[in-house]
């Protein structure tokens, strides 16, 4: 009897142990996941983003609508049609700097609150891997305003399908919900190159609407916590 219940407590003691340590291994599987990934990411600076974007898209809007209706009253020129497209240009630039701007204040605010570094080699692996599609699509947008009228429609969905890509090459060195949002700029990007008369509306949709709405989910799910 006394037998039995040594074999029962050392065969409890024995699980106890076996969950303790599959526990622990659990959790450093966590913090090497956690650490192999840049979580510093702000909902506040997606949302900010979005409002930038969607202020940009109606600015482009004016200017596209501007030019146009000048055309109508004193014939094309292609004085008129450069200066539309360095405008908008201005436009867009004004957009991803500001937004560059307010994701470093609002990631920073977050990796102090952390305890995290905000530029590590995780931070650096991210912004490589996002860099270069972003690279490679900036190249092309410029190769094709350099061609003329006939791919400037082009531009906007070309704009959603790289920076798709960006996020979808970039969402395995941060939070793993990136990539759906690179997803959804993708298939925007496309649909946008079938329905090339409403590109800034697909635009403003994916730079200015998903990305409130991912920011909004974010702050929910993450930010809202610490």
């Amino acid at each position: 009897m006394i037998f039995i219940f040594n074999f029962v407590s050392q065969s409890a003691f024995y699980m106890e142990n076996q969950q303790q340590h599959l526990d622990a291994l659990k959790d450093i599987r966590q913090l090497m996941k956690q650490s192999n990934r840049f979580l510093s990411l702000s909902g506040l600076s997606g949302i900010f983003a979005g409002i930038y974007a969607l202020i940009g898209a109606y600015a482009g809007h004016v200017v596209i609508m501007n030019f146009i209706s000048d055309c109508r009253l004193n014939d094309y020129s292609e004085e008129k049609y450069n200066v539309m497209i360095v405008m908008c240009a201005v436009i867009c630039a004004l957009v991803l700097g500001m937004s560059l701007i307010t994701a470093f204040i609002f990631s920073g605010r977050k990796a102090k609150k952390t305890g995290q570094k905000l530029f590590d080699h995780t931070t650096w692996q991210l912004l490589i891997n996002m860099f270069i599609p972003l690279a490679a699509g900036g190249v092309f947008c410029i190769a094709m305003l350099f061609h003329g009228d006939g791919f400037v429609v082009l531009v906007g969905p070309a704009m959603l399908i790289f920076y798709g890509l960006a996020l979808v090459n970039g969402s395995k060195y941060t939070l793993h919900d990136i990539r759906y949002l690179g997803c959804m700029q993708i298939v925007l990007g496309i649909l946008a190159s079938f329905y090339l008369g409403y590109s800034l509306l697909f635009w403003a949709i994916g730079f200015g609407v998903l990305h409130i709405v991912y920011g909004t989910i974010m702050w929910f799910k993450y930010d809202r916590k610490s």
